[in-house]
C-alpha cells in the first residue's frame, strides 16, 4: 500500500473513532471499579461460589449479546442514526451498575448485572458499526485496536482507583462500587456532546440486511461458528480473581492483578491493530488463540499467587492480539448497509456460548476441581484453533477491498 493513501496506518483516525475510544475509557473506568469486586462480594458477603458466578456472568453476557443482534439490525434498517442506541446503552449501564453494591443476595446481583449488560447489548453493535462507517478501508484493524486499547486503559484506571480506595480509604466494597457512578456519568456526557454523527442517506438501508443465517456468506458462517465454539472454552475473566481469592491473595493485590492484565491488553491492542492491517486478520487470530489455549493449560497447574500473576498477564496478551483483528474481520466480510447486523451476529453468537461456557467451568470447578475445569477449557480452545486454521481462509487486507 502506498504510504500516502487514505487507508495507510499513518493517516489520522476520524474524530468519531477518537471520541468512542475516550468514551470506552471512561465507561471501563467505571465498570472495572465494580466487575473485579463481584466474585469477592459473592464469596465474602453473599456466600455464593463458582457456580453462582458462572451463572451470573453467563446469563448477563448471553442477554447482552442476544440484544446486540437486534440493536445492530435495527440500526441498519430503521434508523438513519446509530448514536441514539449508543447513548441509551451507556446510560442504562451506568445507572444500573452502582446498584450491585447494595445487593442482598446473588439473585439481586444477577438482576442488576443483567440490566447493566442489557445496556451493553443495545449499544455495542451500533457503536462498532458507527466506527466502521467513519473509517477508510485499510485502517479497520488500527481503529478497532485503538478503541480496544483505550477500553483496557480505562480498566486499568478503574482497578487502580478501586485498589486505592480500599487501601487508603475504606474496605467497604459497596462504597467503592457506588463511586463508579462518577466516571460512568462522564462517559454518558461525552457520548451525548462529543459524537457528531452524519445522517445516513435514505438509500443506505434500502436492502435488507441478512438476518437469516443462510444468507450470510459461507466464509462468514464458518468464521462465526468457529468463534462461537472457541467461546465455549473461554473462562469468565473474573474466575481468575476467584482463584486468587482461593490462593489467599488480598483484595488490593487482586485489583492490582486485574489492572496489570489490562495494561498488557492496552499495550498489545494498539500495536496488534496496526499489524493486522498489514499482514491480515488470520495470523493474529491464530496466534492469539494458541496463546489462550496454552495459558489455560498452564492455569490448571497454578498453585501460588506468583504463578497466577504470570499466566494472567499472558491471558492479557491473548486479548490484545485478537480483539481488534476479530472485529476488523467482521467489517471485512460485511457490506456497508449490513454492518450493524453483521456485528450483531458476531456478538450474539459469542454471547449464546457464554452460559454453557460459564456453567461448564463453574460446574467442573465445583465437582472435579479447578485443574479439570481449566484443562477442559484449554482443550476446547485448541480444537477451535484447529477449526479456524482449517475452515476459515481469509486473504490479507491489502489484497482486495473486501479482504
Amino acid at each position: 500500500m502506498n504510504p500516502t493513501t487514505p487507508g495507510n496506518h499513518r493517516s489520522k483516525l476520524p474524530r468519531t473513532v477518537v471520541i468512542i475510544g475516550l468514551v470506552s475509557l471512561l465507561n471501563d473506568f467505571a465498570s472495572e471499579m465494580v466487575v473485579p469486586l463481584i466474585p469477592l462480594l459473592l464469596a465474602t458477603m453473599l456466600a455464593a461460589g463458582p457456580v453462582a458466578l458462572g451463572l451470573i456472568e453467563g446469563v448477563a453476557d448471553t442477554v447482552s449479546n442476544l440484544l446486540k443482534l437486534w440493536a445492530g439490525r435495527h440500526s441498519d434498517l430503521y434508523s438513519r442514526r446509530r448514536k441514539p442506541y449508543v447513548v441509551f446503552g451507556y446510560l442504562l449501564s451506568n445507572i444500573a451498575r452502582p446498584l450491585i453494591g447494595i445487593s442482598g443476595s446473588w439473585l439481586t446481583v444477577l438482576t442488576v448485572r443483567v440490566t447493566d449488560r442489557i445496556g451493553k447489548g443495545i449499544r455495542t453493535a451500533p457503536r462498532d458499526a458507527l466506527v466502521s462507517d467513519a473509517i477508510h478501508d485499510g485502517i479497520a484493524g488500527r481503529a478497532y485496536g485503538f478503541t480496544r486499547a483505550l477500553d483496557h486503559a480505562g480498566a486499568v484506571l478503574g482497578a487502580l482507583a478501586a485498589a486505592a480506595i480500599v487501601y487508603w480509604g475504606t474496605p467497604r466494597l459497596d462504597v467503592v462500587i457506588a463511586l463508579s457512578a462518577i466516571p460512568g456519568l462522564l462517559a454518558v456526557s461525552l457520548v451525548v456532546f462529543g459524537i457528531k454523527e452524519s445522517v445516513r442517506p435514505d438509500g443506505v438501508n434500502a436492502e435488507r440486511a441478512p438476518l437469516s443465517w443462510s444468507r450470510l456468506s459461507p466464509v462468514t458462517r464458518r468464521y462465526l461458528a468457529v468463534l462461537a465454539f472457541f467461546t465455549l472454552g473461554k473462562i469468565p475473566e473474573t474466575f481468575l480473581l476467584l482463584r486468587g481469592h482461593e490462593l489467599g491473595m488480598p483484595v488490593v493485590e487482586l485489583l492490582l492483578l486485574w489492572a496489570a492484565m489490562h495494561v498488557v491488553k492496552a499495550t498489545v491492542s494498539g500495536q496488534a491493530g496496526q499489524q493486522t492491517d498489514r499482514i491480515g486478520r488470520r495470523p493474529l487470530i491464530l496466534t492469539g488463540w494458541m496463546v489462550y489455549g496454552t495459558t489455560l493449560l498452564a492455569l490448571a497447574f497454578v498453585t501460588q499467587p506468583l504463578m497466577l500473576w504470570a499466566w494472567s498477564l499472558a491471558l492479557g496478551f491473548y486479548f490484545g492480539l485478537t480483539e481488534g483483528a476479530e472485529r476488523a474481520l467482521v467489517r471485512d466480510l460485511a457490506v456497508p448497509a449490513e454492518r450493524g447486523t453483521a456485528f450483531g451476529w458476531f456478538h450474539m453468537l459469542v454471547g449464546t456460548a457464554a452460559i454453557p461456557a460459564g456453567l461448564l467451568l463453574g460446574g467442573l470447578w465445583s465437582v472435579y476441581g479447578v485443574k479439570t475445569a481449566f484443562l477442559v477449557s484449554s482443550g476446547l480452545a485448541f480444537l477451535a484453533t484447529a477449526g479456524f486454521w482449517h475452515w476459515v481462509q481469509i486473504k490479507p487486507p491489502n489484497s482486495s477491498p473486501r479482504n
